[in-house]
C-alpha cells in the first residue's frame, strides 16, 4: 500500500522520486519488464543466493533494485488486474515484513527508521 507520505515524497522529488525509480502512472498497462518481473516472482525459489543469482542473469540488475522495482510494481492497478493472486500475496509479504519490523524496534525501544 502507498501511503499519503510516500506520495508526498514522490511528487517533491523525495526518496521515491522519478530519479530513482520511473514515473508510473495510476492507470498504466504493464510494459514487458514489468510482466518478466511478476512472472519470474511467481516462481518458487528454494535458496534466496540462487534467486538473486537469477535476478542478476535475467534482469542484468542487482537484487536490490530488483526488489525496489517489484516494490513499486505491486502497488499498481495494472499489476493487480494483470495477476490478483499474485499481487496480493507479494503485498500481505510485505505488510508481514513491515510489521515484523515494527515489533523488533518495539522491543528495543527505538525506531528502526
Amino acid at each position: 500500500m502507498t501511503s499519503r507520505r510516500s506520495i508526498r515524497l514522490a511528487a517533491t522529488g523525495g526518496p521515491m522520486s522519478a530519479e530513482r525509480l520511473p514515473h508510473r502512472p495510476v492507470e498504466s498497462v504493464l510494459d514487458e519488464r514489468d510482466e518478466r518481473v511478476l512472472a519470474f516472482e511467481s516462481r518458487a525459489w528454494q535458496h534466496p543466493g540462487a534467486k538473486a543469482e537469477a535476478i542478476r542473469d535475467e534482469f542484468g540488475i542487482s537484487a536490490a533494485r530488483y526488489y525496489r522495482i517489484l516494490g513499486e510494481l505491486i502497488d499498481t492497478p495494472a499489476a493487480l488486474r494483470h495477476d490478483p493472486m499474485l499481487v496480493k500475496r507479494l503485498q500481505r509479504m510485505r505488510a508481514a515484513r513491515a510489521a515484523a519490523r515494527s515489533r523488533r524496534s518495539l522491543s528495543i525501544g527505538r525506531p528502526l527508521d
